[in-house]
C-alpha cells in the first residue's frame, strides 16, 4: 500500500521541470493531479521487492529499463491510497542479456484501477530462457513495441529521409539523475552512483528511463497544444540508447496513427551524438482518436 501526498506529488514534477499549476498548485479547486509518469514512482518498491526476491543482488544491479507501456485509467491524486500487483508475464533472451516483463497492476481503495504498466528490464550480460505467460496477449499490446510500433512519417517525395513536425533540444544537467532518485523516491544506484555503474558494466552513470520518457512525451503533448491535465490514455516507448549526465538530448516528434485506428503524438529521442536513446514513443490522449482533439 503506498500512500500519495501532495508534497510527493509536487516533488516528482518539479524535478521533472513540470511547473504547471495543475501539479504545484495546492489551493486549486481539484488539489494537484499526478504527473503522467508519476506512477512508476509508486510502483517502484514492489519492483524492487519483486526482483530480490527472484534473483540475486549481482544480477540486480545489471537491470537497464528497456521498454515501458503505461495505461492511465486516472491520474493519481494526493490522499491516495493505493495497492499494486507485480506479476512477471515474460521472460526471453536478447543480444545484450535477459529481457523481462513484468506487468503492475494499480487500484485505489474502493479497488479502482489506476493504472496498469509493462515495465520491461534488460539484465546485461544475462542469459535466460523463453517464457510466456497467456496474460501477455490478453493484456496489453506486446511491450517489446511490436504490435505498438509508432509508424514512421511518410518520405518525401524525393525520397528523403522524412521531415518531423516539430523538434526541440533539451538539457540534461549533471545532478538530473540524483535529483529524480531522490524526488521520485526511486533508488537505483546506477543512475547515481558511478562506481555502481562502472561494476554494473556501464561506462558511467546514467539518466534514469522514465526520466528520458518525459521530455518526449511531454514536448509532444506540448507541441500539439494539450493541456496538462488533459485525459492520457497511454504512454509507451522503447530505450535504444543510454544518456549520460550532463547531456543535450533532441525529442523529435510527429502525428500518426496506429494500426487500432487510434491517434497518437509520436515521438523519439537523439542523444548528443545524433544516435536514437529513444524510438517508438507515443502518447494517446483518452477518448480521442486524434490528438489534436484533446487541445485545451
Amino acid at each position: 500500500m503506498q500512500e500519495i501526498d501532495a508534497r510527493w506529488l509536487m516533488a516528482y514534477a518539479a524535478a521533472l521541470g513540470d511547473v504547471h499549476a495543475e501539479y504545484l498548485d495546492t489551493t486549486r479547486p481539484e488539489g494537484v493531479i499526478g504527473h503522467p509518469i508519476f506512477p512508476v514512482c509508486y510502483e517502484w518498491p514492489l519492483a524492487v521487492e519483486l526482483r530480490a526476491s527472484a534473483i540475486s543482488e549481482s544480477i540486480a544491479v545489471r537491470s537497464v529499463h528497456a521498454t515501458h507501456d503505461l495505461r492511465l485509467h486516472r491520474r493519481a491524486r494526493a490522499g491516495d491510497r493505493l495497492s499494486t500487483t507485480a506479476t512477471v508475464i515474460s521472460s526471453e533472451p536478447r543480444a545484450p542479456g535477459a529481457y523481462v516483463v513484468t506487468r503492475l497492476e494499480t487500484v485505489d481503495a474502493d479497488g479502482r484501477s489506476v493504472s496498469t504498466t509493462d515495465y520491461g528490464s534488460i539484465y546485461r550480460g544475462v542469459e535466460c530462457e523463453r517464457a510466456a505467460l497467456p496474460s501477455r496477449v490478453a493484456g496489453l499490446a506486446d511491450s517489446t513495441g511490436d504490435a505498438g510500433t509508432v509508424p514512421e512519417p511518410d518520405r518525401r517525395s524525393d525520397g528523403s529521409p522524412p521531415r518531423r513536425e516539430w523538434s526541440v533540444e533539451v538539457s540534461v544537467p549533471p545532478g538530473l539523475a540524483h535529483t529524480y532518485t531522490e524526488c521520485a523516491r526511486i533508488w537505483n544506484p546506477i543512475h547515481t552512483d558511478k562506481a555502481v555503474a562502472r561494476s554494473a558494466g556501464l561506462p558511467d552513470i546514467i539518466l534514469h528511463g522514465t526520466a528520458t520518457l518525459r521530455p518526449g512525451g511531454v514536448r509532444g503533448a506540448r507541441a500539439r497544444g494539450v493541456n496538462p491535465a488533459a485525459g492520457i490514455a497511454r504512454i509507451g516507448c522503447r530505450f535504444t540508447g543510454m544518456v549520460p549526465l550532463p547531456s543535450v538530448i533532441t525529442v523529435e516528434g510527429w502525428k500518426a496513427r496506429l494500426a487500432t485506428g487510434e491517434g497518437v503524438i509520436a515521438f523519439q529521442v537523439l542523444g548528443a551524438d545524433g544516435r536514437l536513446v529513444l524510438r517508438d514513443g507515443r502518447l494517446i490522449m483518452a477518448g480521442s482518436h486524434d490528438p489534436q482533439e484533446a487541445r485545451a
